[in-house]
């Protein structure tokens, strides 16, 4: 039993360590900043096109993770295979997800539906729980701590615009001071880590005298 306590905290170990380059920090912070822009292009594209305007952007930066992920992460920590608890932890947060997307969208609906006849500040609030929820789901199921520290602050963030719009008069509820705090703080974050990763986990000697020799 102690055997394999161990063997799924060193699992859980190895897996956190997916996301100690900082890379999903930085994709997470460069995806919110559609809720910046978004607000600026809605005017001329409508609602519905000035976030979907966003997708092959979101799709780019995807790949552009992906591939640093590969040709320079991968090189530096090597791939593992997991076990059946983690495989099984994994396909339950999928199947839990795409079932709190689905009630997020239909939330979301009702919300738009009677979005004339609640107050600005239920809305950010329903937001900020939606954001809160989702937030912290990711940390709890893939063990990325971080999570839980970025949900409480983006959480945050409509209910903060929303305050600074009523009593500062910020424009657009807030929003672009908010949520681009919160993106630069993520993207900082992210890019710190990610050179901290760089100089702390160099190519082995096999690959990098490789790399040396195609040059």
């Amino acid at each position: 039993m102690s055997d394999k306590i161990s063997l799924r905290k060193s699992e859980v170990k190895v897996f956190q360590s997916a996301f100690q380059d900082g890379l999903w920090d930085i994709f997470i912070g460069c995806y919110l900043l559609q809720f910046i822009f978004a607000i600026y292009l809605s005017p001329y594209l409508g609602d519905f096109w000035s976030s979907a305007v966003f997708l092959p952007i979101v799709g780019l930066l995807f790949l552009g993770l992906w591939l640093i992920k590969k040709y320079i992460v991968k090189p530096r920590l090597g791939s593992v295979q997991y076990g059946s608890w983690r495989k099984t932890r994994m396909f339950r947060f999928n199947l839990l997800m795409l079932v709190f997307l689905v009630l997020a969208l239909v939330f979301g609906f009702l919300s738009l539906v009677e979005f004339s006849s609640i107050p600005d500040w239920m809305v950010a609030a329903r937001f900020s729980l939606v954001v809160l929820i989702f937030f912290s789901l990711i940390a709890y199921f893939l063990n990325y701590t971080r999570m839980y520290g970025y949900g409480i602050l983006v959480s945050l963030a409509p209910i903060t615009g929303e305050w600074l719009h009523v009593n500062l008069g910020a424009s657009h509820h807030g929003w672009p001071i908010t949520f681009g705090i919160c993106a630069g703080i993520m993207i900082t974050t992210g890019t710190i880590l990610f050179v901290k990763f760089l100089r702390s986990h160099p190519l082995p000697p096999d690959i990098a005298s490789l790399n040396l020799a195609a040059e």
